[in-house]
């Protein structure tokens, strides 16, 4: 077994919005990457991406000229699956999310990888044991699920298939706390991982206000923004809860808890948004309108706060207090 020391060469499968980001994070540390994809077009785009990002990072002193240098020069990219995992050590696969074709892709794999490879998923929701049941080796088999921007926000998920071996996990770990992550693993599989849930749920409650009317989307934001966003930016729902005391929550859970959004359906102001084609910055409409300038705005926005977190003291309070 491959522990995190022996992990040199990494191939990544995949070269959208995630794939292309988690490249660079391991190409600036000095890693040999290999970044496949469909076409040589969608790897343009991803090195064009690549090299953006860097950039932006530069500027902004949150990447030294060296990293930037190296997150584009240690990324290969290729169209053939084969060339790309040849003898390598880790596989980071991040095509679309769809469960047919992730077993595809694992599946030929486990056939073109080493024996010692571990292959992880990025999934956000479908299970890994799914994936690993498509190949040979479920003891090597995971989930690394990354927050997107992956190279401003340093939780990893961590999520093995069921046989997945405690070691490869480990390395894993191991791998990614040495690059300045923060590795959460979880205990046991379960559908949409612990990250997605935890926002599908504030998601559902919000879409519900905003079908009936309770308030608009930007008013919702705004709550988030200006209130309990910013005080989960340095304690966790727990950590909150426990200074108000659960004596109280059980108090207010008695009668607030009845009347939450517990619909199993996708929301209606949700599908009928999507039927209308308006998905968002990437259609220049959803619940805001958008153009390249307000794009850049709010994620130059987002870059600048997640940097200034990063410079805040460690959780030494929390980790004080963790039973």
């Amino acid at each position: 077994m491959t522990d995190a020391d022996g992990i040199r060469s990494i191939a990544v499968v995949g070269a959208g919005v995630m794939g292309h980001a988690i490249a660079q994070e391991f190409a600036a540390e000095g890693y040999d990457v290999r970044m496949t994809s469909r076409s040589e077009q969608s790897l343009a785009r991803a090195m064009a991406r690549v090299r953006d990002n860097v950039e932006r990072l530069r500027s902004m002193g949150r990447m030294s000229g060296d990293a930037a240098r190296r997150a584009a020069a240690n990324i290969r990219t290729t169209v053939s699956l084969a060339e790309a995992v040849d003898d390598v050590d880790l596989v980071m696969e991040y095509v679309f999310e769809e469960i047919d074709l992730k077993r595809s892709v694992f599946a030929e794999l486990d056939r073109l990888c080493p024996e010692r490879a571990i292959l992880a998923t990025g999934t956000s929701s479908l299970m890994p044991s799914d994936l690993a049941a498509a190949t040979s080796r479920p003891d090597r088999v995971l989930a690394a699920h990354y927050a997107n921007p992956p190279y401003l926000l340093p939780f990893v998920e961590i999520v093995g298939a069921e046989g997945c071996s405690p070691e490869s996990i480990r390395t894993v770990v191991d791998l990614l706390t040495a690059m300045g992550k923060q590795p959460v693993v979880l205990k046991k599989e379960v559908p949409g991982f612990a990250a997605m849930r935890l926002q599908g749920a504030l998601l559902r409650e919000a879409l519900w206000l905003v079908e009936r009317g309770v308030a608009a989307p930007a008013d919702l934001d705004t709550i988030i923004k200006t209130g309990i966003g910013r005080r989960w930016s340095v304690a966790g729902v727990f950590e909150v809860f426990e200074l108000a005391g659960w004596d109280l929550i059980e108090s207010i859970g008695e009668w607030l808890f009845p009347h939450l959004e517990n619909s199993p359906d996708v929301p209606p102001v949700l599908r009928d948004a999507v039927q209308r084609g308006e998905l968002g910055v990437k259609t220049g409409k959803g619940f805001y309108d958008w153009t390249p300038e307000s794009e850049e705005v709010l994620r130059r926005r987002v870059a600048n706060a997640l940097i200034e977190i990063d410079r805040w003291p460690g959780d030494d309070a929390g980790a004080a207090a963790r039973p």
